[in-house]
């Protein structure tokens, strides 16, 4: 699944291909993905002028007053920019034409992608509503952590996991962050100390800032806007890497399954 790198990978690309143009026409090919898209996109979108393009956790936000579109990636989806005339293949589910000529193209293979549309003047979206800070922004630290996970017994893989409590971290990236900090990924969250608090919430910031510097994780269902992969995959110290030596102390990297879900640690380093 894309996560925060990979999205805002996608956002920069597409920054300077989208805002201060304008929606020209708008096909939606195959309504039916996570959520249905609504059926008056077109009529909220035609004509209006992209004002800006942010995001939230792993939720692209395109900015068309009065309103805005919210677009989430899914398993496997992707965006692309093409020129008018290119044909759609069966799984181009949406369209947003653009004044440039050019096109702005929703792939989804799996369609567990959505799109959806809000208004900016009135409350936020149900997806947005509830997601807790941003883990690259002054709110997400070692206090915050530290007293989030006061009484659970959730694993504090699940925890940094939980968009409720920081938003955009996924498998790949929590994984990573927990070899970096040296805590196990089952340890029980309330069992965490306020240095270990802090240890990983930098360990996080480390490992997406190295992600978005190198453009992303390189996963089969995810390339940049551009159609390069990210090159992110290449540094991975622990996802993965089940059986290999750790690059700290070359004890073999195990790996389990939490939650349905691969996990993988150093046995010796992370406690």
């Amino acid at each position: 699944m894309p996560e925060l790198p990979e999205v805002e990978t996608t956002r920069r690309g597409l920054v300077p291909h989208l805002v201060g143009h304008r929606f020209t026409d708008i096909r939606v090919r195959e309504p039916r993905l996570r959520w249905p898209v609504p059926p008056d996109l077109a009529q909220h979108l035609t004509g209006r002028p992209v004002q800006a393009l942010t995001r939230r956790g792993k939720y692209l936000l395109i900015h068309a007053p009065p309103g805005i579109a919210l677009l989430h990636l899914g398993m496997s989806g992707s965006l692309r920019l093409v020129a008018q005339d290119t044909p759609a293949g069966p799984h181009d589910h949406v369209d947003l034409g653009l004044d440039s000529g050019r096109v702005l193209r929703l792939h989804d293979p799996r369609r567990f992608g959505s799109l959806h549309w809000f208004e900016a003047a009135g409350p936020p979206h149900p997806l947005l509503a509830r997601l807790g800070p941003e883990p690259l922004e002054p709110g997400f630290d070692g206090a915050y952590l530290h007293r989030i996970s006061r009484g659970r017994r959730s694993s504090i893989k699940a925890l940094i996991m939980n968009a409720q409590v920081v938003a955009g971290i996924g498998n790949i990236y929590a994984t990573e962050a927990l070899f970096l900090a040296g805590i196990r990924p089952r340890r029980a969250a309330g069992r965490i100390t306020r240095a270990q608090a802090e240890r990983l919430v930098a360990a996080l910031r480390q490992v997406l800032e190295e992600a978005l510097e190198q453009g992303g994780t390189t996963l089969r269902d995810f390339l940049r806007e551009d159609g390069r992969p990210g090159y992110f995959a290449q540094s991975l110290r622990a996802y993965g890497r089940a059986g290999l030596p750790c690059p700290v102390c070359h004890t073999p990297i195990r790996r389990i399954s939490q939650q349905g879900r691969s996990s993988y640690y150093c046995p010796r380093c992370q406690q």
